[in-house]
C-alpha cells in the first residue's frame, strides 16, 4: 500500500517563504549532525532509534546530490523537499530530546511518534532520490506552452503541468491530494496538453496512487488513469506498470464512482488480447461478472464489453465457463439495462459458441437459443445475436428450431437487421438446410428473394454468403422456379461471375446459374447479362461448374443463330 505520510510545512510566515533555496540547504546541512548526535544519546526503544540513525546518516550524501543538480536553484520542489527534511530533522531533535529524559506521555504514544519520524525520514530519502535519478527536476523545470490556458490555470500554484505530474510522485499525500484536483480540472479543459507530456514516471505514479488507502485519492487517481486508457495513448505503461490487479480490486470492492471508472478502464484495455489474458490470469473474470449482476447501467455495460473482448481471446473462453458467465450472458441478453449491455452480452455468447461444441450446449441447455430468438424481435436486429443463433443451429433439432419460431425472425431480420446480421442470417439458412424438409421450409417462408436482394450488397462476404445459401436451396426444384421467377436473380448472378480476385462469389453464382440453365428464358438473360466472356475467363481458372455452363450456354447461342436463319 501506499504509505501516507503528512508533513508538517511549518509555520515560517513571509520570512519562510523570502527563504532562497540555498539558505534551505544550508539550515539541513547543519542540522542533520545536530540530530544525530541527539539520536545517538538515546536509551530507550533502541530498536527504533537505530533505524532512524542509519536513515538520518543517508541524508548528508542524497542532500549533496540535490545541490548538485543542475536545476537545483530553479526549481520550487527542490526548496519544499528541503523544507520537509528540515522538518523531519527537527522533529528528530525534539523527540530525541524528550526520550533522553524519558519525559513523553506514554510508551505507546512514543513508539507511534517514532514510527511516524521513521516514515516521513524514508519519504525524504525517497522523494531526494527520486527528484534526481528519475528526471522529474528536469522536467518540472522545463517550461510547457499552453494554447488557450484558463485564468483557473494561469492562477494555479504550481505553475505547470510537468510539475504537476512531478508532485504525483514525489512528497507527501497532502501535496499529491492537490496534484491531483489541479490535473483533473485541466484536463476537463485542455485533455490533449495535458495527456501528450504523460511519461512512464507518471503512469507508474498514477498507479502507485491506485493503492492509497484514501477512498479520495484513489477515486481522483481512476479518473486519471480512465482518461488515459481511454485516450489510448498509454496503454502500454500502464499495462506494464501493473494496472490491472489494482482496477480488479477497485471492480471488486471500490466505491460506486472507482467501480465505474475501473471497469471503463478495463474495458479500453481488454482491447488487447494480451492484456485480456492477463485480466484473466489476475481473477478479473469474477468481479466483472459480479458487476454484470449488481452495477448500474454504466457499469453493467463496460463490464458486460469487458467480457466480450475477454471472449474473443479463444484459449480463455473455458475459464469464462467455468465461472457462470453463460448463465449471466443470457441474463444480461433478457434484461440488460442498457441497449449496449444486451448487445456486448450477445456478442460475448457469439465468440463462446464459435467453435466449441460443448459452450454451444451449455448456452442451449442454459435457455439462450429461445432468448436470443426472443432478442431478435427488436425494430433492428444486430449482427451479433444473429451470429450467436447461426453458431447453435446446428446443435439442434429441426423441430426445436421451429418450435421456437426460427423462420419468422430469420425473415425479419433479412428485412429489417443490419448489413451483418443479414449476413449472419444467410450463413445460418446454409447451416440449416442440409435436409429437402428445411430447404422447402426456408424457400415457402420467402428467404429468397430476400436473399436475392442481398448479392446487390457492397460487401462482397455479403454477397458471397448470400450466393451460397441460394446455391444450396436451388437444388430443390420448387425453390429453383422461385428463384427463376424473380426478375432480379440472373441480372446479379451474372454479376457474380467476375473473375477478379476479390470476388469469392464466383464459384457459388456458377452453381446457382447451372441449376438455372435448364429454362431457355434465364440462358437468354445470361447470355444478355454478358455471363459467356465471364465463363470464359473462369473455366481457364478450373472454376467449378463453369465450363459445363459455358458449353450450355454456346450451343444455346448457335442454335439462336441457326433457328433466325
Amino acid at each position: 500500500m501506499v504509505e501516507e505520510v503528512s508533513v508538517d510545512r511549518g509555520s515560517g510566515g513571509t520570512d519562510s517563504e523570502a527563504e532562497s533555496v540555498e539558505e534551505w540547504l544550508l539550515q539541513a546541512q547543519k542540522l542533520v549532525p545536530v540530530a544525530l548526535e541527539k539520536a545517538l544519546e538515546v536509551k530507550v526503544f533502541p530498536g527504533r532509534w537505530k533505524m532512524i540513525v542509519s536513515k538520518l546518516e543517508q541524508l548528508p550524501s542524497r542532500l549533496s546530490d540535490l545541490s548538485s543538480h543542475p536545476c537545483f536553484s530553479k526549481n520550487v520542489l527542490c526548496k519544499e523537499q528541503l523544507q520537509a527534511v528540515l522538518n523531519s530533522l527537527k522533529e528528530t531533535v525534539e523527540l530525541a530530546k524528550l526520550c533522553v529524559r524519558e519525559k513523553f506521555e506514554g510508551k505507546l504514544r512514543m513508539q507511534s511518534d517514532l514510527d511516524s519520524l521513521s516514515g516521513k525520514l524514508d519519504l525524504n530519502l525517497r522523494d531526494c532520490g527520486l527528484l534526481i535519478k528519475t528526471g522529474v527536476l528536469g522536467e518540472a523545470t522545463l517550461p510547457l506552452p499552453l494554447s488557450g490556458c484558463s485564468s483557473q490555470w494561469e492562477s494555479t500554484d504550481f505553475g505547470n503541468i510537468r510539475e504537476l505530474l512531478a508532485r504525483l510522485q514525489i512528497g507527501h499525500m497532502e501535496a499529491k491530494h492537490r496534484a491531483l484536483d489541479s490535473l483533473v480540472e485541466i484536463i476537463k479543459e485542455d485533455d490533449d496538453n495535458v495527456l501528450s507530456v504523460f511519461g512512464r514516471n507518471n503512469v507508474a505514479a498514477l498507479v502507485q496512487l491506485l493503492t492509497a488507502t484514501s477512498p479520495c485519492i484513489r477515486e481522483k487517481t481512476i479518473n486519471l488513469i480512465c482518461l488515459l486508457a481511454e485516450s489510448g495513448s498509454c496503454e502500454n505503461w500502464l499495462v506494464s506498470e501493473g494496472v490491472l490487479p489494482p482496477l480488479i480490486r477497485l471492480v471488486e470492492s471500490g466505491s460506486a464512482v472507482a467501480k465505474e471508472k475501473a471497469v471503463i478502464s478495463l474495458q479500453r484495455l481488454s482491447m488487447s488480447a494480451d492484456t485480456a489474458r492477463a485480466i484473466v490470469g489476475h481473477g478479473g473474470v469474477r468481479p466483472l461478472i459480479e458487476l454484470c449482476k449488481t452495477g448500474d447501467s454504466v457499469s453493467q455495460a463496460a463490464a458486460a464489453c469487458t467480457l466480450k473482448n475477454i471472449s474473443a481471446v479463444p484459449e480463455v473462453r473455458q475459464t469464462l465457463a467455468e465461472e457462470g458467465i453463460i448463465r449471466v450472458m443470457i441474463s444480461l441478453v433478457d434484461c440488460g439495462i442498457l441497449l449496449g449491455s444486451k448487445e456486448y452480452a450477445a456478442e460475448c455468447l457469439q465468440n463462446l459458441t464459435a467453435c466449441n461444441e460443448s459452450l454451444r450446449r451449455s448456452v442451449i441447455s442454459e435457455g439462450g437459443l429461445r432468448c436470443i430468438l426472443a432478442y431478435l424481435d427488436g425494430p433492428l436486429p444486430q449482427e451479433s445475436a444473429v451470429g450467436a443463433l447461426r453458431n447453435l443451429v446446428s446443435s439442434v433439432s429441426m423441430e426445436l428450431l421451429l418450435s421456437l419460431g426460427f423462420l419468422p425472425r430469420l425473415v425479419h431480420v433479412l428485412k429489417s437487421g443490419s448489413v451483418g446480421a443479414q449476413q449472419a442470417a444467410a450463413s445460418a439458412i446454409c447451416r440449416v438446410c442440409s435436409t429437402p424438409e428445411m430447404k422447402k421450409l426456408i424457400g415457402e417462408a420467402e428467404c429468397i428473394p430476400l436473399l436475392i436482394k442481398l448479392l446487390e450488397s457492397k460487401s462482397n462476404s455479403v454477397r458471397e454468403v448470400a450466393a451460397q445459401a441460394i446455391s444450396s436451396l436451388v437444388t430443390l426444384s420448387q425453390n429453383c422456379r422461385e428463384v427463376k421467377r424473380d426478375e432480379k436473380s440472373v441480372p446479379n448472378l451474372v454479376q457474380l461471375l467476375d473473375p477478379i480476385p476479390q470476388n469469392t462469389a464466383k464459384k457459388y453464382a456458377v452453381a446457382c446459374l447451372v441449376s438455372l440453365s435448364s429454362s431457355r428464358k434465364c440462358k437468354k438473360l445470361m447470355i444478355s447479362y454478358g455471363a459467356i466472356g465471364y465463363l470464359k475467363k473462369l473455366s481457364e481458372m478450373d472454376t467449378p461448374g463453369s465450363k459445363k455452363l459455358l458449353e450450355k450456354l454456346e450451343r444455346g447461342k448457335l442454335r439462336s443463330l441457326f433457328s433466325r436463319k
